[in-house]
């Protein structure tokens, strides 16, 4: 179907209406929709395989589904989450040229004032609190590995944006969060394969840090909270960037994409000695139940059909 007919749509409207359809779906899905088979993709929209076909790679392109060719072929869907926004906000800043340094700037200014929101939630003492005492806890018992404890110290960051109240802010600082957090942990690998990682007592102290801000959370001292937030934020930040502050956000390489697909916890390079980052996290196939659970919405197939006849 190359030209449009009079009262007949281009094949590639068709595939844009079936992709639009099929993206509603994935991003209300309960996080494990699976894509139907393009026989059925067929017989649901009554449009041609190439329609289907061109739809499949929309939502490819976009990031929403990786099509496996061969013998165990089949679109495994993929929902968005902080890593693959992470991701996606890394090649704009790659694309402008933004320095780490840039980016750490960015969380000294943004993230202490989610730590000042949690000090304000009135069930912080039995919903806050207690996630980020046993944070605290399995840092403190992993201060002698440097790759696991910037790990979890590093959730401990992840924790305080997520229970800030506010949703926007929780995803728009979770990214910022994810493409940090994966500069440092793989500053932590560099550092500990070259045997130049803080010492335990070093690490000791930044639990200590993370105990005196949860206290402060904990009575309620939004201002307290804030200070001591962002007087570690820099404190911490600086050994990363001390080696790697000019550094550029790059995150377009073949390294990056393979560690993102291997769900690795670091898939962000920086255009300095190798370094890596985030990651996309793939969803688990879903049941046979679930996945029957979507359809085409009333009229869908119809609406379709008719405008390629």
């Amino acid at each position: 179907m190359t030209t449009a007919r009079q009262g007949r749509l281009p094949q590639h409207r068709i595939a844009e209406i079936v992709a639009s359809e099929l993206r509603a779906r994935i991003l209300a899905a309960d996080g494990d929709y699976r894509l139907p088979t393009q026989d059925q993709l067929v017989s649901d929209f009554g449009v041609s395989y190439p329609s289907v076909r061109e739809a499949i790679r929309i939502l490819e392109t976009e990031g929403l589904v990786t099509v496996r060719r061969g013998n165990v072929g089949g679109a495994e869907v993929h929902r968005p989450n902080q890593s693959s926004a992470a991701y996606h906000l890394g090649l704009a800043l790659q694309s402008r040229q933004v320095t780490l340094g840039d980016l750490a700037a960015s969380l000294q200014l943004l993230e202490p004032l989610c730590t000042a929101e949690c000090a304000k939630r009135p069930d912080r003492a039995t919903v806050v609190i207690p996630a980020l005492e046993a944070n605290i806890a399995e840092s403190a018992d992993l201060i002698s590995d440097g790759v696991a404890f910037t790990r979890v110290a590093r959730e401990f960051h992840d924790l305080l944006v997520s229970f800030t109240p506010n949703a926007t802010i929780q995803h728009l600082m979770g990214t910022l969060v994810t493409l940090w957090s994966a500069q440092e942990q793989t500053w932590a690998e560099a550092m500990t394969q070259r045997g130049e990682y803080p010492s335990p007592q070093e690490a000791a102290r930044a639990v200590s840090t993370h105990r005196h801000i949860a206290e402060k959370i904990a009575a309620g001292n939004t201002a307290e909270a804030e200070h001591c937030a962002r007087a570690h934020l820099i404190a911490t930040q600086k050994l990363v960037l001390e080696r790697f502050e000019e550094g550029i956000v790059n995150v377009s390489s073949v390294q990056a994409r393979q560690a993102i697909a291997s769900n690795r916890p670091s898939g962000l390079l920086l255009s300095r000695r190798g370094l890596s980052g985030p990651v996309r996290r793939h969803l688990p196939m879903p049941t046979p139940q679930r996945a029957a659970r979507a359809r085409p919405r009333p009229g869908m197939a119809s609406s379709v059909s008719a405008a390629t006849n």
